[in-house]
């Protein structure tokens, strides 16, 4: 009974050391790429506001966050304003909503009128080879186009009513891409809080 009991204690005692040092082994990693992948994803975040506003040479980029209320419900997004002294050339804004998948994450450039300048999708879980075509389905001189066009009046398919062609067998994530576009144009409209949006800015 000794011999039993001692063997657990040092199988636990091993268990422990094991966990502690695995343990210490993870934080050394994460404090070692921490830097790196914040990095990796500022030149990212860099790279896609230069890719939705095209032309646009700003000499600053000015981050401030945005909150939307949504039938009922407050949503986040992330402004990023392009300056030229203290001249506002346009914005890039980051836009999440629920696709057929989960989640769809956008980044959508507009002019000061609010024209839509460009887009790019920044992540989503939407099949591949159908709703994962909106990476392209609504870029310039595509069956979905949606440069050039401006929210004011919301963006809805075809199929709803509206002007903007759907991503063949994929209504479902192109409806989730266009309340994307819609929200962040509402964003950067209603940044000096009123009774239609809801939205104020809140710089960082």
């Amino acid at each position: 009974m000794q011999k039993l009991q001692s063997s657990i204690t040092n199988m636990v005692l091993v268990l422990v050391g094991v966990s502690v040092i695995m343990g210490a082994i993870l934080a050394w990693v994460n404090n070692i790429t921490t830097p790196a992948i914040a990095a990796i994803n500022a030149k990212n975040t860099q790279n896609a506001i230069a890719a939705v506003l095209p032309g646009i040479k700003s000499e600053t980029i000015k981050d401030e966050n945005a909150t939307l209320n949504i039938g009922g419900k407050d949503y986040t997004f992330v402004l990023h304003k392009a300056m030229a002294g203290d001249e506002w050339l346009g914005t890039a804004v980051e836009s999440t909503t629920g696709g057929f998948g989960g989640d769809l994450k956008i980044m959508v450039g507009f002019d000061k009128e609010g024209n839509i300048l460009g887009y790019s999708l920044l992540a989503h879980t939407e099949t591949p080879g159908l709703g994962a075509k909106a990476d392209t389905w609504f870029q310039k001189s595509q069956k979905g186009d949606i440069i050039g066009k401006n929210p004011s009046q919301p963006l809805t398919v075809s199929k709803d009513g509206g002007e903007i062609d759907a991503i063949t067998a994929s209504t479902i994530t192109s409806r989730a891409f266009l309340n994307a576009v819609n929200n962040a144009y509402q964003a950067i409209a209603g940044q000096e809080a009123d009774g239609a949006t809801s939205a104020t800015a809140q710089k960082k």
